[in-house]
This record gives C-alpha cells, structure tokens and sequence, in this order.
C-alpha cells in the first residue's frame, strides 16, 4: 500500500522533477508594476459590462506589444450584440506543433449591486490587479524578451476577453472563441498555458488554504509558491512545465493533476482548450486559496510582489525555449 500511495503521488504531484536549468534574460519587476497599475487604476473597470475601458485594455495590450516591435492581429468575439476582442502576438516559426500561452484582461463586476450615477464602484467592480492584471503584465513582459530572443517553436501569445462571469464557462469566453478557432484550423496544438493570478505572495505559515485541509501536509501552509494545475493524464507536459519553471529561478514550484471535480483545477481559460480537446495547464498563484481580495475591493496593485512576477516571466520564457515534445 505505502508503495501504491507512492507512485500514485508521484504521478499527482510530481515531487522529484528536476530542474531544467537555464539564464533567462533579466525582467524588470517595475515593467510589470506598471502594466497593473495602467490596467487597475487607470483602466478600472476593465468588466463586460464597461465597453469602453475593457477596449481601452485592448488597446493597452496592442500598444504594449507594439512598443516591443511585435505585430498583432485581433479576433473578434460577438456576444450580445456588443462586440469585444482577443489580441494576439505570434513569434517563431510558422510551422510546427503550437504553444499557445494566453491571459485574461478582463475584471470582475458584480453587476446587479451597481452603484451611483457611474454603476459601478470598487465594491461591485474589483480593481482586478491579481486577478488578471497580473498575468497579462507577465504575458506582456513575455512578449518583450520573445521580440528580442525569438523562439525556435511556434509560439502564440494571447490577451482574453470574457474570462470573467457571466461569460465563465460558456463558449462566449474569449478562449473558447479562440480555442474553437485553433480546432477549426486544424492546428496541431502542443500545450496551452494558462496565466491566471501570478501576483499575490505570503511567506507567512497558514496563509495558504487548500481545497482539501489535508493537502497542506503535502504542498505545504505559506503561500511562497507558484503552482502548475493539470487535469488527470497529461502528466509529461507538467512535468516538462514544471522543470522549465523550476530550472530558470529560485522560485518554488508546486504541480497536481487532479480530477475536474477537486475545486480551482479548471477555474480559468484553460478549461476551453479542454473543452477542445487540446492539452492545456494553468500556471496560477492559486488565487482564493490565498489572497482574501479574490473578486474584491482590495485586489490592488500595491499588494502584488513584482520581485517574484518576474521569475515567473523567466520561467515561462524558459518555457517556449524547449523544443517541441512530439
């Protein structure tokens, strides 16, 4: 039995992943500050039912890959008779297994609790500097040392529209639309990663909760780490994932595959690529399981540790320098 709970961890949590070392370019951590800063406060509220400010977040995105020498094109995503957008940056060879790597730009609203003349305040409309604002400044940056250090794999980068409800879920999200794209294409897709909520760090014992308590006893109580989230099977590609990660920085580095049914696994964009049938994981800082600003008021740019952002940059850039696994 003691051997079976063995291998079983293993195969679920990957504990003895060597890293895979490597010298990525240097990030600068008040590159990323800025990006959230623009996205949260200048831009609040970047939500569905603001079409302005979440078009001048795409319109951020473009400048900002514009800035790095990158050309984008936009695809369109109808929902309701309003029209929003993806902005996507390629990079590499034309040819070849796809990895696409993709963030949400969009914010929460809790739209029926709209308030004032504006409909709208940071009770009802969160500022969204964790969530998302934090992994389109990594997926940003990104772009910045791709522009520089071309990789020698086709690579996708992709700013979401519509990750947040009442679009969750629902093939109207902004990944769906583009994952169905891909599928129509017939694209041969290696991996998609998921961005979601990279900024939000505590070294504190207790402050990171798990979806089952017991896990703490595995993965550990302090919320100091970075973690890849994978359904059951596709254990290779976290694996890989996760020594790139791991190889490229001083960053802790957690990893599970674990069923649909276990809380948080398919809570962001990477669930339409499942839907797909494509492979895909989310690299997260776990979100709710961490921060108490989760979709609230206090999710704010001054709370986020650009230090460790900017390993993760590293670590993702690692990512696109592997050559392709099949």
């Amino acid at each position: 039995m003691v051997v079976v709970c063995a291998a079983l961890l293993g195969f679920v949590m990957q504990p003895f992943v060597a890293p895979l070392p490597s010298q990525p370019p240097a990030v600068e951590p008040a590159a990323l500050e800025r990006h959230v800063r623009v996205l949260s406060v200048d831009l609040f509220p970047r939500s569905y039912d603001q079409p302005e400010r979440i078009e001048a977040a795409a319109r951020y995105v473009e400048r900002t890959f514009a800035d790095a020498g990158v050309a984008t094109e936009s695809q369109a995503v109808e929902v309701d008779g309003m029209t929003y957008r993806n902005v996507i940056a390629r990079f590499g060879p034309r040819e070849g297994p796809l990895l696409v790597i993709g963030a949400h730009y969009d914010s929460h609203a809790d739209v029926a609790r709209g308030v004032g003349e504006a409909g709208f305040s940071p009770q009802t409309h969160t500022p969204g500097a964790d969530d998302n604002a934090s992994g389109v400044a990594v997926l940003l940056e990104l772009a910045r040392l791709l522009a520089t250090h071309p990789p020698p794999r086709p690579v996708e980068l992709v700013a979401y529209t519509l990750e947040e409800p009442p679009h969750f879920r629902s093939s109207d999200m902004g990944s769906a639309r583009h994952a169905h794209a891909l599928r129509e294409a017939g694209r041969d897709i290696e991996l998609m990663l998921s961005l979601e909520t990279l900024g939000h760090f505590d070294d504190a014992p207790g402050s990171q909760a798990y979806p089952i308590p017991a896990m703490r006893w595995l993965y550990g109580d302090r919320a100091d780490f970075i973690a890849v989230v994978g359904r059951l099977g596709g254990f290779a590609a976290t694996r890989r994932v996760k020594a790139s990660l791991l190889g490229a920085s001083d960053l802790p580095v957690r990893s599970i595959n674990a069923p649909a049914l276990l809380p948080g696994i398919d809570f962001s964009d990477h669930l339409s690529y499942w839907d797909e049938g494509f492979p895909a994981l989310m690299i997260t800082d776990t979100a709710f399981l961490r921060s108490a600003n989760y979709h609230g008021a206090g999710d704010t740019a001054e709370k986020l540790d650009y230090a460790r952002m900017a390993k993760i940059v590293q670590g993702v850039y690692a990512i696109t320098r592997q050559a392709p696994a099949r």
